[in-house]
């Protein structure tokens, strides 16, 4: 099947999926958007409450503040590829809960293969633990690391900078960094060598790291899209 059926399939299934007690409290379901030949694919942490109403990702504040990141990027929305680790939206925006993430990995999985990136960009700790566990954000954002031929670069999720306003120029930083690998990757004859290593990336899946005792804990509890 070409990707365009692979991709209604999929979306079906998300919409109309009861696999947790999630689908008991949304408004819509948040499959994700973008083109399905996308380079680069975002990946969030779950829908806000602006996202369960519309059944789309990142449309709120969080969404308006991706944007302007993807520009520093020289990208644009429409470039891109954007879903998130859970499809409905947690009540409260609270922490995804690890039945949760279990319930709809597969869905993610899924994405993964169908749209095959060349960049995969984690936005917040949960999504960032799929493919870096035991690590924390603080350390390692902005980052990219390179397995089997595929690019991944842990990022804030872009609601922290909302919530602190500080980290606001970090994550301009971070995505002025994205837009330079990019364009490293797109010229396929140029070696891409990352910053100086902090951890070793693997593609196990694992809970969301715990925070350093005595260090800030890194303002992502409760901040989606």
């Amino acid at each position: 099947m070409d990707r365009e059926t692979l991709a209604a399939s999929l979306y079906a299934r998300v919409t109309s999926c009861q696999l947790c007690a999630l689908s008991q409290t949304r408004i819509l379901a948040v499959p994700g958007e973008g083109p399905l030949d996308a380079d680069v694919m975002f990946i969030g942490e779950a829908p806000g409450a602006n996202e369960d109403k519309q059944g789309r990702p990142f449309v709120g504040a969080s969404g308006q503040f991706l944007s302007e990141l993807l520009a520093a990027a020289g990208l644009a929305r429409p470039d891109v590829y954007i879903c998130n680790v859970l499809k409905c939206r947690p009540p409260a925006n609270r922490d995804p809960l690890p039945a949760e993430i279990d319930a709809c990995r597969d869905y993610l999985d899924e994405q993964i293969d169908l749209i095959d990136p060349l960049v995969v960009v984690t936005l917040g700790r949960y999504s960032m633990a799929k493919f870096f566990p035991n690590q924390i954000i603080s350390r390692i954002h902005g980052h990219p690391r390179e397995v089997a031929g595929r690019w991944y670069v842990p990022m804030y999720h872009p609601a922290a900078a909302l919530h602190q306003g500080s980290l606001k120029a970090t994550m301009i930083d971070d995505f002025a960094a994205l837009g330079r690998l990019l364009r490293e990757v797109a010229r396929r004859d140029v070696p891409v060598a990352p910053p100086a290593a902090k951890m070793e990336p693997t593609l196990q899946e694992s809970p969301a790291p715990s925070p350093v005792p005595g260090a800030a804990k890194p303002v992502q509890i409760s901040l989606f899209n």
